[in-house]
């Protein structure tokens, strides 16, 4: 009876083999993007704009390999933030609701192996996400995000793919700070754990199920520092400590970056397609089995003008739908706005951002900061396409309930994020800005140590901040816009962004507790930049005396101005030179 157990078994086992792989070496060409931000296609759609990095040249170049090394060998995935950032983007998820997504049709034709769920996928709303899934062959995956009925993956958890007769696990997991950003409605019915420990246990679970024998883990999640310490970005804490993975990649910092070891390889493209991920991986088997694999990784610089000219000819009637949207006149300016002018007091963009957030909300404060880092808009005549350069994120307005110290308390933990204290005109630098190689780039020049888009200021309000101060005792509140005495024991409605609202970090500095922030919010109000277009729609103008009505926005400066000043001057020069 032992006998014939045992022979059945044995006969199991040569069964399997013989429907696995033969024996010999494979080789795989494993291809990544991340970040795209809608950069579908090579065209700002405005003439004479130029051309950029595309997904037209991201298909160009892969889809080169799958001729020279063959369809088998190439394995394309994507970690996510994909369906937000551009035009088009916008067109197919708000304007063009009928037809197949864009995105679904574009990932189709360029046989994505699969793709990750990116916060910035959760901002468009369940109405675009759940579409995409629906709509997408190709898997969307988030393991990590949880629904709150039955504990199940919201999204797919994994997928299995077979190339060259060998079996291709790859697992994806979407950023897991997601609930500190966005606002809950954009994320009901799900939970989003943490990558740690989750991914190794989700990868010792599809290695027992699946026996794959190559696995790949894509996280919407930056690099970060490997010391445990970011809760967004774990990819180097994951690069150390997980087993049984061949290749991480990682994506949301847009900071292009590879680690390689003898057992792993990190991959992180950076963004809007202007890297493409790459890794190779060859394989021994014998009996059937893996007895040895070989890892290499980089990054190849996308040639922007080098473009899969059938793709671009599949979608062009989907380029010249978003090309007429975007050219649709929506007003007129009389001021130039550059972003840039943020960074050293109130200027003509941010008091435009502050005066569409007060009008709608009926709120007397507003926070807002600088969303692109060096974003220009001339005078004259707006088209559609300038609402992007404007406001180029999906946010919601809140009106959130904050006690007059809670403000202050705000703004000191803003103001702490782009400026030092300094004590004399000859003091190295006003602006927190270093000399340095940019991650984005690789350029030498001068950046701020932190992200501008937190540079937040406020308006409705008199107000100075003192740069020779610590923080904690910068900022100085007099006043209401209208003249009211400011109170730090009043209550004032303050209008600002769903992500700030969300609760994270500047609300922190308030003293604010993620969990007190749920009953903080007492009005929600349209995206951003459809109250920007409704306020062109019923004025049809930007003008720079409304826009700069004391009356309504206040005003604040930095003080003493004969030290701000000329450190103010010499940092701007510095971040932003003359060209010769």
């Amino acid at each position: 009876m032992k006998k014939n157990l045992v022979l059945t078994a044995l006969a199991a086992v040569m069964c399997l083999c013989s429907c696995g792989p033969k024996d010999g070496e494979y080789t795989f060409q494993i291809f990544t993007t991340n970040d795209v931000h809608g950069t579908y296609f090579d065209s700002l759609y405005v003439d004479g704009a130029g051309t950029r990095p595309s997904l037209l040249a991201v298909s160009h170049y892969v889809d080169s390999v799958r001729t020279a090394d063959g369809e088998q060998s190439v394995i394309l995935v994507d970690a996510g933030d994909c369906l937000q950032g551009d035009n088009a983007a916008y067109y197919y998820n708000y304007v063009d609701t009928v037809s197949q997504h864009l995105y679904a049709r574009m990932v189709e034709y360029m046989k994505y192996d699969a793709i990750a769920v990116g916060n910035h996928d959760i901002e468009t709303g369940h109405n675009v996400y759940d579409r995409i899934r629906r709509e997408m062959s190709v898997p969307f995956l988030a393991a990590n995000a949880i629904r709150t009925d039955n504990g199940k993956p919201y999204f797919q958890d994994y997928t299995v793919v077979r190339k060259q007769g060998l079996k291709v696990a790859i697992i994806g997991f979407t950023n897991p700070n997601i609930k500190n950003w966005l606002a809950p409605e954009v994320w009901s019915g799900m939970t989003f754990e943490s990558l740690t420990p989750l991914v190794q246990e989700d990868v010792d679970r599809v290695v027992a199920a699946e026996n794959p024998h190559i696995v790949i883990v894509a996280i919407h999640a930056g690099t970060g520092t490997g010391d445990g310490t970011s809760y967004e970005s774990q990819g180097l804490d994951l690069f150390k400590s997980l087993k049984g993975v061949d290749f991480l990649i990682c994506s949301h910092d847009h900071r292009p970056y590879i680690a390689e070891k003898e057992d792993i390889c990190l991959i992180n493209s950076g963004s809007h397609c202007r890297n493409i991920g790459h890794g190779t991986i060859t394989i021994a088997v014998k009996d059937g089995k893996c007895v040895s694999k070989k890892l290499s990784a980089d990054l190849i610089p996308v040639r922007k003008e080098a473009v899969d000219t059938f793709m671009r000819d599949i979608f062009r009637k989907d380029y010249e739908a978003v090309k007429a949207f975007t050219l649709k006149p929506v007003g007129k300016m009389n001021v130039d706005l550059r972003t840039r002018d943020s960074y050293r007091g109130m200027c003509d963009y941010m008091n435009l951002l502050h005066t569409i957030c007060i009008e709608a909300s009926g709120a007397p404060v507003s926070f807002a900061a600088p969303l692109t880092f060096n974003g220009f808009v001339h005078s004259g005549q707006l088209v559609y396409n300038d609402m992007f350069t404007i406001y180029p994120f999906e946010n919601q307005l809140y009106v959130v309930k904050m006690k007059g110290d809670e403000i202050k308390s705000y703004l000191e933990y803003s103001y702490d994020m782009w400026i030092n204290t300094v004590k004399s005109s000859d003091d190295d630098h006003l602006l927190k800005i270093v000399r340095g190689e940019d991650p984005r780039t690789g350029q030498k020049r001068y950046s701020f140590v932190g992200r501008s888009y937190n540079f937040d200021s406020a308006a409705g309000l008199f107000y100075t901040v003192d740069v020779t101060k610590p923080y904690g005792s910068r900022v100085s509140i007099t006043s209401l816009a209208d003249g009211t005495p400011f109170s730090g024991d009043a209550y004032y409605d303050v209008a600002m962004t769903s992500y700030r609202a969300s609760g994270a970090g500047f609300m922190t500095g308030a003293g604010i507790s993620e969990e007190e922030m749920q009953t903080r919010v007492v009005a929600r109000y349209p995206e951003i930049r459809n109250l920007l277009y409704d306020y062109l729609q019923e004025y049809g103008m930007i003008d720079s005396a409304v826009i700069g009505d004391r009356s309504v926005i206040g005003e604040w400066h930095f003080i003493p101005e004969n030290i701000a000043g000329p450190l103010l001057d010499k940092d701007m020069s510095l971040l932003f030179p003359k060209r010769r």
